[in-house]
């Protein structure tokens, strides 16, 4: 039977139990231990799909075409679970379940409540996932901070967890924050005693206290956290600022938190360490001597959320490549208004993810026709796909007012527009082309140097398609098709032949990278902007 690490928050929110929870992942699975990942998210929404990333951040998109929070991004980048649908559980794919039983008759006329209804349906969603995928541990985060009273029948779901699972089975990490007050030089641990406090009034006892801070924590203030949250004084880790989040699991390690939990749990698995992650990821990361810049051209660029997966893409290219990464990031708008030279003179590559929308489209083109004059490494991901076809459209072929239906839905020259099943779409959500698809790759180009494949498979997250009316057209003036969906003939990734390296994908490659193993895409984008950075 799989046993169930229920990781909680408290004081404030975006402290990082997404990250711990990955990290943790990463530790059990250097013992040998097979561990899935389960995000628990408090709102009413089905799914993340339908919410602007300014309220929620990026949407990230497993392999089953499923639309989820992106703490999912961090589960599958630090392990090797492989996440699907039922890893992300909502109040509002919860209630929807309940809401259609109790239409068909299931609950046989009984009245409808929260206990035991929608908390038994959390219970059976977090059980199934140990069932389906047969794993030694599942790891649960509950969104959200203690005290909100959205989280509260996640926490009694939990709560029951425990008790039915008995000792060894199950186990809390409470995850806190433990403030630096400059004015006082002191560390106050008064806001975690709360937030403990509030969690075992919902009848939930930390077994382990992780505390994030500023300073690492003194004997004294260890001591003062175990006494007044009575757990032992080694379940109270110390989860300082770092620069790199791929730095945590080894931090935890030296905590003793991977110990402290076999213990707890009564687990088996030899200790193989984390040489490998250490050697691989930490060295190239901090000691690489040369850097290359890249340029972010996006539309959600205040939020650093929006595009995740996107930096953490980079960054792994980097690794790969032993150099360090600087990230200029630029918003599209600023483009617009100011000129393209002002801000990307002098990167080493460009970059233009997805989005959705007008705003902000006009600067991703200027961007990208930078790019293609000057013959600077570019990268274009699925919107930053379509946008390179709109340029090469109108400043190439002479389609001087070509766009995207999505933009102009009576333009002259829609090289972007709806797949006819899309049309016939009323509702938003999940409806979209989403999870993974197959993609032939043309021997000789660029796509095929990367992956060194004929047949891939990756994440899809959009509604438009490149227009295969303006193909021929287009690939007679230099634009090469160099990846094609073969079910549906639909054009996945472009490469400009007069270019040393200018490869757009109509897919996600971001949401397949780790850090140990670059997505080939990002590897290559990154290899190609080290050499034009020598040669500049």
């Amino acid at each position: 039977m799989a046993k169930y690490i229920f990781v909680t928050g408290g004081v404030v929110s975006s402290l990082g139990k997404g990250i711990a929870s990955a990290s943790i992942g990463k530790l059990l699975e250097a013992r040998g231990l097979k561990v899935s990942l389960i995000k628990c998210d408090p709102y009413i929404n089905v799914d993340p799909g339908t919410m602007n990333p300014y309220q929620h951040g990026e949407v990230y998109v497993t392999e089953d075409g499923a639309e989820t929070d992106l703490d999912l991004g961090h589960y599958e980048r630090f392990t090797n679970a492989l996440l699907t649908k039922d890893n992300n559980i909502t109040t509002g794919k919860i209630y929807y379940s309940v809401i259609n039983k109790e239409r068909k008759g299931d609950y046989l006329g009984k009245t409808v409540q929260i206990i035991p209804h929608i908390t038994g349906e959390i219970k059976e969603n977090i059980k199934k996932v140990a069932y389906l995928r047969r794993v030694d541990v599942v790891i649960v985060e509950i969104g959200g901070t203690v005290g909100d009273i959205e989280s509260l029948p996640f926490l009694e779901a939990i709560r029951q967890l425990r008790l039915e699972l008995g000792p060894h089975y199950a186990i809390n990490i409470h995850v806190t924050l433990v403030p630096f007050i400059k004015s006082a030089g002191e560390i106050k641990t008064k806001p975690t005693q709360h937030s403990v406090s509030k969690l075992r009034e919902i009848g939930i006892s930390p077994d382990i206290i992780i505390c994030r801070s500023e300073k690492v924590l003194s004997k004294e203030a260890r001591d003062k956290i175990a006494l007044f949250c009575n757990v032992d004084r080694e379940a109270v880790i110390t989860a300082i600022d770092v620069k790199y989040i791929y730095e945590i699991p080894a931090m935890f390690k030296r905590e003793g938190l991977d110990k402290l939990i076999v213990r707890l749990l009564n687990l088996r698995g030899e200790d193989r360490g984390l040489g490998a992650w250490e050697k691989l990821v930490l060295k190239r990361l901090k000691k690489s001597q040369s850097k290359v810049e890249i340029a972010v051209v996006g539309k959600y660029i205040t939020l650093q959320d929006a595009y995740k997966s996107v930096y953490e893409a980079l960054i792994h290219g980097a690794i790969a490549n032993d150099v360090k990464l600087v990230t200029r990031k630029i918003d599209s708008e600023d483009i617009e208004k100011q000129g393209v030279e002002k801000y990307l003179k002098g990167v080493d590559g460009i970059l233009v993810p997805g989005g959705f929308g007008q705003r902000g489209i006009e600067g991703k083109i200027k961007a990208i026709e930078f790019s293609r004059e000057n013959k600077i490494p570019f990268l274009g991901i699925c919107l930053g796909m379509q946008t390179a076809v709109i340029e090469f459209a109108r400043a190439v072929c002479g389609f001087k007012k070509a766009n995207s239906t999505e933009f102009d839905k009576n333009t002259k020259y829609p090289v972007i527009s709806l797949l006819e099943e899309q049309e016939k779409v009323v509702h938003k959500g999940a409806t979209m082309r989403l999870g993974a698809y197959e993609c032939r790759i043309k021997k000789g180009s660029l796509a095929y140097k990367a992956y060194k494949k004929e047949r891939i498979f990756e994440r899809h997250r959009h509604r438009y398609e490149f227009n295969n009316h303006y193909r021929k057209v287009m690939e007679e003036r230099g634009l090469l098709f160099s990846g094609v969906n073969p079910q549906k003939d639909l054009v996945e990734i472009i490469e400009l032949k007069n270019h040393p390296w200018f490869v757009a994908c109509q897919f996600h490659p971001e949401f397949k990278s780790k850090p140990e193993k670059a997505h080939p895409l990002f590897r290559e984008f990154i290899r190609a902007s080290k050499e034009f950075s020598k040669k500049k």
